[in-house]
């Protein structure tokens, strides 16, 4: 079994129904446990609606590959576009970390590139595992978030 953490995120219709039907379709896939859900701006998208976002620990055996195939079918499920990885979006499923390993090939990145940016991702990574060490970066989540704005994120 490996711990995987998961960024979750919704900005269109039912936000909060959304995000908890993401997490029990990801209860299929292993244990998993939620931070709590945080309201956030659309960074990058002005005008946009705010986000709800939230981390996911999963315990699973599923491959990285085949956890990201998986995640893809759920967004599709929920009403994600597939076709369309940015903007607005019901529902965005990101693989953060998959335990301590580094993956980096066309389509699969992990740790996720941009997560020790982004208070959104960090702020709910905090919460749920404060002293994860980013296997790349040698910091906790707690020192990640330490070096963010966190101004635009609020618990829901």
């Amino acid at each position: 079994m490996c711990e995987v953490f998961l960024g979750l995120g919704s900005n269109l219709g039912d936000r909060a129904g959304l995000l908890d039907k993401a997490v029990t379709a990801l209860e299929l896939l292993g244990k998993a446990t939620r931070s709590r859900w945080y309201e956030t701006a659309a960074v990058g998208l002005p005008g946009a609606p705010t986000f709800l976002n939230g981390v996911v620990r999963l315990e699973t055996d599923i491959a990285p590959d085949e956890l990201l195939r998986r995640t893809r079918d759920i967004e599709r499920q929920l009403g994600r576009d597939p076709l369309r990885r940015t903007g607005s979006r019901t529902i965005d499923i990101d693989i953060l970390f998959y335990g301590r390993q580094v993956i980096s090939r066309p389509g699969l990145t992990i740790p996720h590139p941009r997560l020790h940016q982004r208070a959104f991702v960090l702020v709910p990574l905090a919460d749920l595992a404060p002293d994860f060490v980013h296997p790349v970066l040698g910091k906790t989540a707690v020192e990640m978030l330490a070096e963010v704005d966190r101004a635009g994120v609020k618990a829901a």
